[in-house]
């Protein structure tokens, strides 16, 4: 771990040194020059700043035996047994990285009544399903679930642990990581694994700008989480080899704060997450009037809109529709582009669409580089004219 050292004795003007830093990671506080936790260890202080004044300190890690660290897990989402697709997901992707190590794949169901559905996950090739099944886990609650988790490391010492981008892992993932001192990356779109079981964690970062590639060298169990629509659910097996092994954990790690009065499900929503055809209305939709043209297209097809961030600021569609790296991650059959640019953000979330088809008035618009087909011309000129062959195909 890296840490910027300064020299109080060397500081003669402080004020002109805050002024360094790019992302106001300097401040002068109580006499004193510090970091803040704004510091992006870039190292610009130390090299552009006076001699001595900042330094860059590398403390030793330990290393650690990484032979004690065996198998990769997928964290099973689910509410009340119903399993979120994203968990066959994540273990499609295990057992592809698992298979790279001579790795178990194991998977980790918490809840209430969930035995009998644990059973079903050995068909996806799982080697072991661990179920903790008790009454105090019926509901999410955020201590007895990490407590859970941790017993399962403690017991289990998993290599790597694959966590949904869910509204519930974005919460546990986290928490169980500061348990163990270990880092997490958050939002992958690419995983691999080298020969000493180090994962390659890849994201998109400055706004989608680079794809850093993140490693946890030191720290053992690795923890990333993905969204749902990233990789693809594995194929079942007609005879699954594997075995589920139920867990018991002592009722007063269970113990929480929280307690939860009532539940009451939220309402089932089309979601375009699991649209088969998706038609984007990009910037060159202005107002509802364009936007209700590309309704119409999407309705002829049986498919869904969606839309880019613009539409969102500009109070035409809800947040759910938005694709992109503030958005959803979709994979549909087909996703048709009207007026989108082709930003990299927007890409980040649909770029593994089996069929992408472009409409853009620019033909050097970065849509067109990854689109399998496309139009240049106006989108409310083309559009109409692509309803119109639609319904002639269709009375023939």
């Amino acid at each position: 771990m890296s840490k910027i050292i300064i020299r109080q004795d060397l500081v003669t003007n402080p004020d002109d040194l805050t002024k360094i830093c790019p992302f106001g990671a300097i401040e002068y506080d109580n006499n004193y020059l510090s970091i803040n936790a704004a510091c992006k260890m870039c190292n610009i202080c130390v090299k552009t700043g006076p001699q001595g004044v900042f330094s860059c300190f590398e403390e030793k890690v330990e290393e650690i035996d990484k032979s004690l660290w065996r198998g990769i897990s997928v964290y099973v989402d689910h509410h009340h047994g119903h399993i979120h697709p994203v968990t066959y997901e994540l273990i499609g992707k295990a057992k592809e990285l698992a298979a790279k190590i001579k790795h178990p794949v194991y998977c980790l169901f918490i809840g209430r009544d969930i035995s009998q559905t644990a059973h079903s996950l050995l068909a996806y090739g799982v080697d072991d399903v661990f179920v903790y099944d008790n009454p105090e886990l019926e509901d999410f609650r955020i201590e007895p679930y990490t407590a859970v988790f941790e017993d399962f490391i403690n017991r289990q010492k998993p290599s790597i642990i694959l966590v949904g981008s869910t509204n519930l892992g974005r919460s546990l993932a986290p928490r169980v990581a500061a348990r163990f001192g270990t880092g997490l990356t958050a939002d992958c779109t690419i995983l691999d694994v080298d020969e000493d079981t180090n994962l390659a964690q890849i994201r998109p970062a400055f706004g989608g700008n680079i794809m850093a590639h993140i490693y946890t060298p030191n720290h053992r169990p690795q923890f990333a989480t993905v969204r749902y629509k990233v990789f693809s659910a594995p194929q079942k097996i007609s005879q699954p080899t594997g075995k589920v092994t139920s867990c018991d954990i002592a009722n007063q790690a269970l113990q929480s704060r929280i307690r939860v009065l009532s539940t009451k499900d939220k309402e089932k929503v089309r979601s375009v997450e699991d649209a088969e055809i998706i038609v984007v209305a990009g910037r060159a939709v202005k107002n509802q009037k364009d936007l209700d043209i590309i309704n119409k297209l999407a309705e002829q097809l049986g498919g869904m809109v969606a839309v880019t961030r613009p539409l969102i600021e500009a109070g035409l569609a809800d947040a759910r529709l938005q694709i992109g790296l503030s958005g959803r991650t979709v994979k549909p059959k087909l996703l048709i582009a009207c007026g989108v640019s082709g930003a990299i953000q927007f890409v980040a979330g649909m770029d593994k669409a089996d069929m992408i088809f472009a409409i853009n008035n620019d033909d050097n618009a970065p849509i067109f580089n990854i689109a399998h087909y496309g139009i240049v011309g106006d989108v409310f000129e083309i559009v109409p004219r692509l309803m119109e062959l639609l319904d002639q195909s269709r009375k023939m």
